[in-house]
């Protein structure tokens, strides 16, 4: 099972060091935790994400369920053992991607991919669950609590999420108010269903409450009565980065300190080191993978766009300080050539750098911290 180990707490913030021990090994925090949706980053192997010190992986429960079915992966003797990962993995409940449906970000990217065939979205909420329609071939499913549980069972991740309802930030508060003590109801189910059979997995709780600082207390309150065994911070985290810290500053404090928590979808390197000076352990985002795909690699200077003219004949590594695959077998004007061709190379490539990048990054903050520097 799930423990979580305090190492050190920072004396000039509420920033610490920690390890979560796993089934499938330790995690240390502060840490990043890159998302690989279809049980694979894209463009990487698993093999390679273990080399880079990749320590924890997201992978969609939405997904997985649709394609290839979890029933097949558990055949196959679970995840881990399906897309050969030895290390720790964290799977959603497969709310976020349904409830993204209803508010179209998760369909305007599929439309934009062209593999958009049928009119996925949500079709009926109520206290069983959420109906949705599946993008993949039309037909309707129903997510409960408990049928989220048996998934995530079946697919067999260290670290698994009870079912939440996941609402834009441009709601009313009645609705606000209504959705969160239905999804209150929701992960307790969740849990429930979880303890009967725990399978050597752990279980986060997800506080929500948008922007609300009652409602977001009032979830902390609920929530860290039961039995969870971390703390995930999710649902609309504000407008912007400030009203996002704010809101971390609000909710940190509330939550146990014998235990890990989690930031959902956020990790971008503007936000990185104020979330972790506010006290989060671990926090999952794309955006380094993504931008990597883009030809955006992550630099101590910045970040480079490596189509750039000026990487045309740059002969030298993409950034000579850094000690990653990439950077010490080739040159910058060679990952030019490889995106301007639309070489699939280059975007492998690219994604080991930036998430050696990242896996440097949060050593380095890890190491800021034990000496009371962050």
């Amino acid at each position: 099972m799930l423990t979580f180990e305090l190492i050190h707490q920072s004396k000039k913030s509420r920033a610490r060091v920690g390890r979560i021990h796993t089934p499938h090994g330790i995690i240390d925090t502060p840490n990043f935790v890159a998302v690989g949706t279809n049980a694979t980053l894209k463009a990487l192997d698993s093999t390679i994400a273990d080399d880079i010190g990749l320590q924890l992986m997201f992978c969609n429960t939405y997904h997985l369920l649709l394609q290839p079915g979890a029933e097949t992966i558990a055949k196959a003797g679970g995840l881990h053992k399906f897309m050969n990962r030895k290390t720790p993995i964290i799977t959603d409940s497969g709310g976020f991607q349904v409830f993204s449906l209803a508010q179209g970000t998760v369909a305007d990217e599929l439309k934009s991919r062209g593999t958009k065939k049928y009119e996925g979205g949500v079709l009926k909420i109520n206290e069983e669950g959420v109906l949705f329609r599946s993008y993949r071939d039309g037909q309707k499913i129903l997510l409960t609590p408990e049928s989220s549980v048996a998934t995530q069972k079946l697919l067999g991740a260290d670290i698994i999420i009870p079912l939440d309802e996941l609402l834009p930030n441009s709601v009313d508060q009645k609705t606000l108010e209504c959705s969160l003590h239905r999804t209150h109801r929701w992960e307790k189910r969740s849990l429930d269903a979880h303890l009967a059979h725990t399978n050597n997995q752990a279980m986060y709780a997800v506080i929500h409450g948008g922007t609300n600082p009652d409602l977001r207390i009032m979830s902390c309150k609920v929530l860290t009565q039961l039995p969870f065994d971390g703390f995930a911070i999710g649902g609309s985290l504000g407008k912007n980065h400030q009203e996002m810290f704010d809101l971390l500053d609000l909710v940190i404090p509330q939550l146990p300190g014998d235990k890990p928590n989690h930031l959902l979808g956020i990790g971008d390197l503007k936000s990185l080191k104020t979330v972790i000076e506010r006290g989060v352990d671990t926090m999952d985002s794309s955006h380094p993978t993504r931008c990597a795909r883009h030809g955006l690699l992550f630099t101590k200077q910045g970040g480079m766009k490596i189509l750039h003219q000026s990487n045309k004949e740059r002969f030298t590594a993409p950034e000579q300080s850094c000690t990653c695959f990439v950077c010490t077998n080739y040159t910058a004007a060679y990952l030019h050539h490889l995106f301007k061709a639309n070489e699939m190379t280059g975007y492998t490539l690219a994604t080991i750098h930036n998430l050696h990048f990242m896996m440097n990054l949060m050593a380095e903050y890890r190491e800021k911290i034990l000496h009371d520097e962050l």
